[in-house]
C-alpha cells in the first residue's frame, strides 16, 4: 500500500472561492472571463461540486496570479494498491 495524494473537492472549491475574493474578482468575473454563459460552473467549483478542467484550472491560476497548486488542496490520507 501506498500514500498518494487526492484532490480534496470541498476544500479546493473553498480554496477557489477565497482566492477569487482576493483577487476582487465577482462571480460574474470570471464567467465573463471563461466566456460562460451561465455562473454555474464556478458556483459549483466554488461548492466542490465540480472541478474545472485542467485548461480552465491553468487560465484559473494565470487570472488570480497563483500557482495551480496553490488551488488545488490535496489530501494524501488516501491509500492505493500498486503492483507491479
Amino acid at each position: 500500500m501506498v500514500n498518494l495524494p487526492v484532490i480534496d473537492m470541498r476544500r479546493t472549491g473553498q480554496n477557489i472561492g477565497r482566492l477569487r475574493k482576493q483577487a476582487g474578482l465577482s462571480v460574474r468575473d470570471l464567467q465573463d472571463i471563461f466566456g460562460f454563459a451561465t455562473p454555474q460552473a464556478i458556483y459549483k467549483w466554488q461548492q466542490g461540486a465540480a472541478l474545472p478542467t485542467i485548461d480552465n484550472l491553468v487560465v484559473l491560476a494565470a487570472v488570480l496570479q497563483v500557482r495551480v497548486d496553490d488551488i488545488l488542496v490535496t489530501d494524501t490520507a488516501a491509500q492505493v494498491q500498486i503492483s507491479a
